[in-house]
């Protein structure tokens, strides 16, 4: 099951490079990367290593190319700084709404909309798995970007 939507998050993701300049924008780009932090931050940890691995994949994923890379590792780093449960400094809470109202952004464009999700299950599945934590935190973007979860095989 899921694994079908991957192959569909894939092909997503080529048609993203292939229609660059739909995409190219900092309202996409912005919820593309609060979406994918929230999926890495699912499991209530982020250690400096999984942020180091999780800032690289984005800085290499292919359907990111379409940005500036330095762009992309800022902006997804200050996500994922923000929504670190385990930074002190950080009120997690209020980052995730601030990244939360990012991805809304986006609502009103259905094909980005998609785009962001699938986006942010393709970063959240770079380790190999997608927990139940994770699905839980895609189900919540996706209801924020008013899209049914069941599209993605997410419920």
């Amino acid at each position: 099951m899921l694994g079908n939507f991957l192959d569909k998050a894939k092909q997503g993701l080529f048609d993203l490079q292939t229609n660059a300049k739909k995409y190219r924008n900092k309202d996409f780009l912005n919820a593309s990367l609060a979406a994918s932090a929230m999926v890495t931050v699912a499991d209530g940890s982020v250690g400096a290593e999984e942020k180091r691995k999780a800032i690289q994949f984005a800085k290499t994923h292919e359907g990111l190319s379409i940005f500036d890379t330095n762009d992309v590792v800022k902006t997804f780093k200050d996500y994922l700084d923000g929504l670190d449960p385990n930074d002190p400094t950080a009120d997690a809470d209020l980052a995730e709404m601030g990244a939360l109202a990012d991805i809304g952004k986006v609502k009103k464009n259905d094909e980005h909309a998609r785009m962001v999700l699938r986006l942010a299950i393709a970063i959240g599945n770079a380790d190999g798995t997608f927990d139940e934590k994770e699905r839980e935190v895609a189900i919540k973007i996706a209801r924020e970007l008013g899209l049914d979860p069941a599209d993605f095989e997410l419920s």
